[in-house]
């Protein structure tokens, strides 16, 4: 269907107005229960519902969102042929995104879980892509992969509060019921390994009890601080404070991994709309564009990540009426639509700092 008036910049064109007409004849067939529905107009963005006939004065006196050709927000269904691998993400990044929406997926610490000699990218996603194709046993849903099962149930333990000793009891249970030869995880710990090469997880890092410096890198056999010499540990290997490091590559590559998130990743560049004097997204704001202009190599490239970053929780001088404090630093990627940048789940964190 030819929708090339979406881009007539004649707005009382026959062309543009039959096209609008023709957009509202399917968008009636989907208002709700008021009447409503989402206007794609230029300023709502389909970010507001209106009735039909305020949506025509929308789109006639302000335009079409010239990106909405394909009418996704109103019944229609995107056809764009995909490759195979870019589905298997986007199936991977759905089962993550269902399973980490309302709670934080604690793994625990895979600091043990770490080597030297980590596998390629390629390789890794490789081999998660194969899983996440395979199902749990021979005769099984094609729905149901050994990963996509292993997501589910671990977003059921933490919904519920297993412990980790129950958590072993129910695999090997499920072991003895499922067919020989099933794909199913053996342990708890091959449950968290196998989610670990997805990006999931954390690292353990030991802290000065002044706060003086990380036992990290060349320092991270150190017995006391190499800067004020107080000993790492209160006793028998248990250190005074632990920060948790949740690495932010894996979740950057994932986003860039699935066809739908790496658009929304480039939607500040190629889908946001200009208009002087109007702030709708970080983008628009005096900072940013300074931003650009000091370092346009990496502004030319829309694929380029800009973060903010947050943090709550600080008690520099033990004021405050509570005796612990833990400092969560959450990283939050700019480059998505503002509708985006506000759901919880693109949210990253990044680190949890011990206060005191």
């Amino acid at each position: 269907m030819d929708r090339s008036w979406i881009s007539n910049p004649d707005r009382i064109s026959a062309e543009y107005v039959a096209g609008v007409n023709q957009f509202l004849q399917i968008a009636r067939e989907i208002v709700d229960a008021t009447g409503c529905t989402l206007c794609p107009c230029k300023n709502c963005i389909n970010r507001v519902r209106r009735h039909i006939g305020e949506i025509r004065r929308h789109l006639l006196h302000q335009g079409f969102l010239s990106t909405y050709t394909v009418w996704v927000e109103h019944g229609e269904v995107d056809h764009s042929e995909e490759p195979a691998h870019e589905a298997c993400a986007e199936e991977m990044e759905e089962a993550f995104h269902d399973a980490t929406r309302d709670h934080y997926f604690d793994i625990g610490s895979t600091s043990d879980m770490l080597s030297p000699e980590q596998p390629a990218d390629s390789e890794r996603y490789d081999n998660l892509f194969e899983q996440l194709k395979t199902p749990l046993y021979d005769g099984c849903n094609d729905t149901i992969s050994a990963l996509t099962f292993v997501v589910k149930l671990m977003h059921l333990k933490v919904l519920n509060k297993w412990t980790d000793h129950s958590f072993d009891m129910l695999i090997k249970l499920l072991q003895e019921v499922f067919p020989p030869g099933n794909r199913c995880p053996d342990s708890y710990y091959s449950t968290r390994k196998m989610l670990c090469d997805v990006g999931l997880g954390y690292e353990q890092i030991d802290v000065c009890k002044y706060d003086c410096s990380l036992f990290y890198g060349e320092y991270s056999t150190d017995q006391d601080c190499h800067v004020c010499g107080t000993s790492r540990y209160i006793r028998k290997k248990i250190p005074h404070k632990r920060l948790r490091y949740f690495p932010i590559t894996p979740r950057l590559k994932q986003l860039y991994s699935s066809k739908s998130t790496a658009t929304l990743m480039r939607w500040h560049k190629e889908g946001r709309v200009v208009e002087p004097g109007v702030l709708r997204h970080p983008a628009d704001g005096e900072a940013w564009q300074n931003f650009d202009s000091l370092n346009e190599h990496f502004a030319s490239n829309p694929r380029s990540i800009r973060l903010g970053l947050a943090s709550d929780g600080f008690n520099p001088f033990g004021n405050m009426s509570t005796t612990y404090s833990m400092w969560p630093v959450v990283l939050i990627p700019y480059n998505l639509p503002p509708w985006k940048i506000a759901a919880k789940t693109n949210y990253l964190l990044s680190l949890l700092i011990p206060g005191f």
